[in-house]
């Protein structure tokens, strides 16, 4: 205690209504996007079908938001905008919680720090308007409206206006509304939604029809955009009690950030360090550095499963049995990418062709190149139409037809070989256009594939230690590291108790024997600390088969028969996630007729 502090008596109060409020906002209301979020959520649990947002000057001046739920009787409008009250739940099971909001604590924060009106009706009663303004409530008053709730928040923040400095520009908040709309709109995909900002609509997603996972579908193409729903694999599995759908993108449709992964747990839009860290995993060796996955994921579980009441916000939540939640994450997401075979992004194509520019004539310079199917009387068809010598590098003259190898599957879905370029790029002839291949990427990640299977089977071999090594560490982190003793054992890595926080390491994987073992437990207890698992481990053993695949593959130089490059071309086809080498970059490309046409102007 501090000898110079005043012996003062501490004094003890009650906080009057109005600040309790003010401070539950601060919980609540972050900005005007959690403003939004919590009027929307009271919307769909009002059964609305249709929802439309206004706001005016990112939500500072005004948030509108109007549905055609099930209203409110007037003698319950002063009571909706008393604390802790609610409708969704009656107090005796807090774990039993099927609505999106429960607390009772939004209406009463935002009439406490901004100016906010409420009009309800419900379906054959009498239309009422309650108003409250910085905490203070006016009284019920008569009000023609439609069957349905009118929420009006204007001013936000003016009963608390330091919270106004920490808002972003107009803009900005405009575009976090916007995206907490989209979110909720992806999980509601038969209720109607449009947003609109500053008299203009930027967000409009009409009602969908059919069956559920058809809805979410077309919802999902409308707001992600149709390029996600063309380049993703649908999820469907189960374990436990605990269900997961959705739609996971191809590791070749990836993106610099985060802002293409939404998670949802029974409905609700959620930010689970857990379940992106899951996501992370299902992709850990098929994406490219610094690349992110998209995927939208919806798990559902017996509200019993799951404890939604862990913050204000409602955005994070607990699983009962997280590791077993995680798991079902990770094996899908392994498991469709696998069934994913050769596919790569139909973008890339896109790209490619967007790549193509007209240069200014340049003098032709020669470059090493093989041309595998030619025509057998080259010399004569040069004679005839007095052709010039044909370039360097060439054993003919390139051939306008090409017979098709006998042993290529004429519909085979990568097409086939009809040349190699640069002594590194295979080109196949399919159907409808043509693929271009890495010869190097695409094998180093069949020759990765058949380590993994493997090691899958024959298990992970080990190294003894000499002298164990003993590592020192607090006694929780010591307690933390040997609960997944099991599971490092199954990678090689054989820990045990060696007394208070000390561990001996006695065995690590034959492939990691020069491990930093300190360096590498720090990594995993931080994995765990954050996460509550770490695929630390997994990661480097993958690293090192990923580098012996690369030195055991084909090299770029090297030149292919046709039977080789046919070969390679059967085994990518019949390989899991052959469509990205193993640092995540696209094995091939596929260039459509149509847009080969279209750049030759052969096409409109």
């Amino acid at each position: 205690m501090n000898s110079h502090a005043p012996n003062i008596r501490p004094v003890i109060r009650q906080l009057d209504e109005a600040t309790a409020n003010r401070i539950a906002a601060g919980e609540v209301v972050e900005r005007p996007a959690s403003a939004v979020k919590e009027l929307v959520e009271n919307a769909l649990d009002a059964g609305a079908t249709r929802i439309d947002i206004a706001i005016q000057d990112g939500g500072r001046r005004l948030i509108r938001v109007c549905d055609d739920g099930c209203g409110m009787a007037p003698e319950d409008l002063p009571l909706a905008l008393s604390r802790h009250a609610t409708s969704k739940i009656d107090g005796t099971d807090l774990l039993a919680i099927r609505s999106f909001g429960f607390r009772g604590e939004a209406l009463p924060s935002l009439g406490a720090v901004g100016r906010l009106t409420i009009t309800s009706r419900m379906r054959g009663g009498e239309g009422a308007v309650i108003a409250v303004a910085g905490g203070k409530l006016a009284p019920v008053r008569p009000s023609a409206s439609n069957p349905g709730t009118v929420v009006e928040l204007r001013d936000l923040f003016f009963a608390t206006p330091a919270r106004l400095k920490f808002l972003r520009g107009d803009r900005a908040e405009t575009m976090a509304v916007a995206e907490c709309v989209r979110r909720l709109a992806m999980a509601e995909p038969f209720v109607g939604f449009t947003l609109s900002a500053d008299g203009k609509e930027i967000f409009r997603a009409d009602a969908e029809q059919g069956e559920l996972f058809d809805a979410l579908q077309i919802r999902l193409s409308r707001v992600m955009g149709r390029d996600f729903i063309d380049n993703c694999i649908p999820l469907d599995a189960e374990r436990d009690g605990l269900g997961l759908a959705g739609f996971a993108a191809l590791p070749t449709y990836s993106r610099g950030t985060a802002v293409a992964q939404h998670v949802y747990v029974n409905g609700r839009p959620v930010r689970d360090k857990l379940l992106t860290g899951a996501l992370r995993a299902g992709y850990m060796d098929v994406l490219a550095s610094g690349r992110h996955p998209a995927a939208v994921l919806y798990l559902s579980c017996d509200p019993q499963l799951v404890d939604v009441n862990v913050h204000p916000a409602k955005a994070e939540v607990r699983f009962r049995d997280p590791q077993g939640a995680r798991g079902l994450v990770v094996s899908a997401l392994r498991h469709g990418l696998a069934g994913a075979g050769h596919r790569a992004s139909s973008t890339l194509g896109d790209a490619t062709m967007a790549a193509f520019r007209a240069e200014p004539a340049a003098p032709v310079v020669a470059s090493p190149a093989y041309q595998m199917d030619y025509r057998p009387s080259g010399a004569a068809i040069r004679a005839s139409l007095d052709l010039q010598a044909p370039v360097p590098g060439f054993a003919e003259a390139p051939s306008a037809r090409a017979e098709e190898p006998a042993d290529a599957p004429a519909e085979a879905p990568l097409g086939a070989a009809r040349a190699q370029i640069h002594e590194n790029y295979i080109i196949a002839q399919t159907a409808d256009g043509l693929v271009i291949v890495d010869q190097h990427a695409a094998h180093e990640r069949l020759v990765y594939e058949r380590l993994k299977a493997q090691a899958a089977a024959t298990g992970i071999a080990r190294q003894a230690l000499l002298i164990p090594e003993i590592l020192d560490l607090p006694e929780a982190d010591a307690a933390r590291i040997l609960s997944v003793a099991n599971d490092l054992a199954d990678l090689g890595l054989v820990i045990e108790p060696f007394g208070g926080g000390a561990v001996a390491v006695r065995e690590v994987p034959a492939m990691l024997v020069k491990l930093d073992l300190r360096a590498l437990i720090r990594d995993i207890l931080d994995d765990l600390s954050d996460q509550g698992v770490s695929d630390r481990l997994r990661g480097r053993l993958d690293a090192v088969l990923s580098s012996m695949a690369c030195h055991g593959s084909v090299r770029s130089g090297r030149r292919m028969s046709a039977d080789e490059m046919n070969a390679l071309l059967r085994d990518m086809e019949r390989t899991p996630r052959s469509g990205q080498c193993n640092h995540g970059r696209p094995t091939w490309v596929k260039l459509r007729l149509s847009d080969i046409e279209r750049l030759f102007g052969r096409k409109d």
